[in-house]
């Protein structure tokens, strides 16, 4: 390849170095008139470093005068503090728990395994690490021979980057393709402002069932509900939005 053509530069003329000249003056000029002005100042008493006044009281405050802690639907810290697992959707009627998913044994699962279920696995990895994911906790169900629903509810730190926001975002952005995503703009989930549930379209494979596939995402606050649903079998929208809203109500 042909190296670019060289950029001629502008001479450094007599005019760029009195100019040069006159802003090294007036810095030098500007500090010497500072010290002079300071100099003839009175010294100013600089304020104590123990203050009385900030103190906090030596006593509690009377049991009538405590005010009374948030409700629940107010406080966010303490029902997002606590066991996330609780925040999961209940198991709808007419399904069992599915053991099957890896690493999925107590309702919690770590970062490694959820990365896992991503094509690029590694850089997912790096990107949970670096956007201070916190925890996952998650919930596998299974209907009938085949038909499967996988819910995680992804939680990052409470700093400055809104994780759960970009995470819920940056899944959504690809889902209208077709390589990784469903290839359709999907519909929005009602009530919730930010999430969306798609159905895929059928995978087929010789000597294979053929393999149907549902998800949902909604964030709230520092959590990003991931919903999935599997079957050999057509899904409906039904189906997915059902679990969607079901687990949104819960956040």
């Amino acid at each position: 390849m042909p190296a670019p053509a060289a950029v001629a530069r502008r001479p450094r003329g007599r005019t760029a170095l009195l100019i040069a000249a006159a802003a090294v003056l007036g810095i030098a000029g500007g500090t010497a008139v500072g010290y002079d002005v300071q100099a003839g100042r009175a010294p100013t008493t600089l304020p104590a470093l123990s203050q009385p006044d900030l103190a906090y009281p030596a006593n509690a405050l009377p049991a009538d005068k405590v005010p009374d802690p948030l409700p629940a639907s107010q406080d966010r810290q303490g029902k997002t503090g606590g066991d996330l697992r609780k925040l999961l959707a209940d198991r709808p009627a007419g399904w069992s728990e599915d053991r099957s998913v890896p690493g999925l044994g107590d309702g919690w699962l770590g970062v490694d395994h959820y990365a896992r279920f991503f094509k690029d696995e590694g850089p997912m990895f790096e990107y949970f690490l670096e956007s201070d994911i916190r925890r996952i906790a998650g919930a596998a169900w299974k209907r009938g021979q085949y038909r499967t629903a996988e819910t995680y509810l992804v939680q990052f730190g409470s700093g400055t980057v809104q994780g759960a926001q970009d995470f819920a975002e940056g899944q959504l952005a690809y889902m209208s393709g077709t390589e990784i995503g469903a290839g359709n703009n999907g519909d929005a989930i009602k009530g919730s402002g930010n999430g969306r549930y798609y159905l895929y379209e059928v995978d087929r494979k010789p000597g294979y069932l053929p393999s149907y596939h549902a998800r949902a995402t909604v964030y709230r606050g520092g959590i990003a509900a991931d919903i999935h649903i599997f079957d050999t079998v057509p899904i409906s929208k039904k189906d997915i939005r059902t679990l969607a809203e079901r687990q949104l109500e819960r956040l």
